[in-house]
């Protein structure tokens, strides 16, 4: 049986991180520009995509991420964050498998 944790609000993703030490969050060139992320931030994957630093990598974790899976983190770019980030949500596929990744209890959402 999997563990659940209920999803009160969405500061679940501020307890938790997993998703951004899971994934290589790629993206077309230009959203990069579009959204100012720093260049330090990213880093070049082709000629049209790059990713977040730090997420190319066998064992990822975005360098824009502070603090401890599972804990407490913060994203140092969150206004910013580009569109691969922007789109999983709490308690989603990705999420659920990022979290488990990690041993994290899997979401349910609030009824």
């Amino acid at each position: 049986m999997i563990a659940t944790a209920e999803i009160n609000d969405n500061d679940e993703c501020m307890r938790c991180g997993a998703c951004c030490a899971s994934f290589r969050v790629s993206f077309y060139w230009s959203e990069a520009e579009d959204r100012a992320i720093p260049d330090r931030a990213t880093e070049q994957v082709s000629p049209f995509y790059m990713c977040m630093a730090g997420t190319n990598s066998k064992a990822p974790r975005c360098g824009a991420l502070a603090g401890e899976i599972g804990g407490r983190v913060q994203c140092g770019l969150y206004d910013q964050r580009p569109s691969p980030c922007r789109e999983v949500q709490p308690g989603d596929d990705k999420c659920l498998r990022a979290r488990a990744r990690h041993g994290l209890p899997a979401l349910r959402a609030s009824l």
